[in-house]
């Protein structure tokens, strides 16, 4: 069994991958650790994956795994977890932003201080304040406030791990940015963090635009429902139909009753059919009916799911 596995998404790294393999032997040749490390080709259309073959053939502890195309980030950390080995699981990008010496000390804490994750925290980015810092802040912000993970970097791509932990979550879509939340759900909740060190861009440009706030946002969302809604969604259609469907009745009574007092007082009165709210009550109740029937068919989908009654056992005696 290997001490760390050490597992690197790249699209189009061909510059980086040498040195970044070099500078990671270095470290762990001189903590004396056992290590793999795993090169995940996202589709690259440049020679990086001639570049991780050349490596590979040279040294046995760097193994890689391409693709066909261009998956995502998600994709390449999940075939990478696969494949991992080590008790303890590094993740790391591919264009020496990340410092490898931050390794030693991220293993200690899952190692010794028996952590599940560790998450990196770029104290001091080294990247555009106007661009990334400062959506960073606000992404990150939301994040904590989401998921009560109190992590100042979710979205850091240096991170630890127990072997355990990437064995026994799934990471899809663009979720990546999410794991510490995955584990959290998962059972795994003693997650720290360590500000690490973040260098500059030395080759190339970054592969992630401004969308990724809005796409991160959406993805945060779905996985907040998904783990508090996912096994139960009649709790929340159900719930949400019930309100709207009262509210409706509430508003619809509230104007009949109105107009029979004004008429038994040969008061003037409006026909029902005449006020707008009555109109605004029946959508309320139409809404109330249609997601109360979403409710149950989600419930159907989810008693028939395979994992429906899957669950992560700690230990069992």
């Amino acid at each position: 069994m290997k001490d760390i596995s050490i597992v690197v998404p790249l699209f189009n790294e061909e510059e980086s991958i040498p040195e970044l393999v070099s500078w990671i032997d270095q470290v762990m040749t001189r903590e004396g650790y056992d290590y793999e490390v795993i090169l995940v080709d996202d589709g690259s259309n440049d020679g990086s994956w001639k570049c991780a073959k050349n490596l590979s053939a040279k040294d046995e502890r760097i193994k890689g795994i391409s693709f066909r195309r261009n998956y995502g980030k998600s994709a390449a950390l999940y075939c990478g977890f696969e494949k991992a080995e080590g008790n303890v699981v590094i993740t790391m990008d591919a264009d020496l932003q990340d410092s490898p010496e931050e390794i030693p000390e991220m293993y200690r804490m899952i190692v010794e201080e028996d952590y599940d994750v560790v998450s990196g925290w770029k104290q001091h980015r080294q990247d555009n304040k106007l661009t990334k810092n400062l959506p960073s802040k606000l992404y990150n912000a939301t994040a904590r406030c989401i998921t009560g993970i109190k992590l100042h970097d979710m979205n850091c791509g240096l991170k630890a791990y127990k072997k355990e932990v990437v064995k026994s979550i799934e990471v899809y879509g663009e979720m990546h940015r999410y794991i510490p939340y995955l584990a959290k759900n998962a059972g795994y909740t003693k997650i720290g963090e360590k500000p690490v060190h973040h260098q500059k861009r030395k080759f190339g440009k970054s592969k992630f635009g401004m969308e990724r706030f809005v796409n991160g946002f959406l993805d945060l969302m779905s996985l907040w429902f998904l783990s508090t809604f996912g096994k139960k969604p009649m709790h929340f259609f159900g719930y949400t139909g019930i309100f709207m469907f009262i509210v409706g009745f509430v508003m619809t009574a509230w104007i009949i009753i109105a107009k029979l007092i004004n008429q038994a007082n040969h008061l003037k009165y409006r026909a029902v059919t005449d006020q707008p709210l009555f109109y605004l009550a029946l959508v309320a109740v139409m809404i109330g009916v249609i997601l109360f029937l979403a409710g149950f068919i989600c419930e159907m989908i989810s008693r028939t799911s395979s994992d429906r009654n899957k669950y992560n056992v700690k230990e069992t005696i």
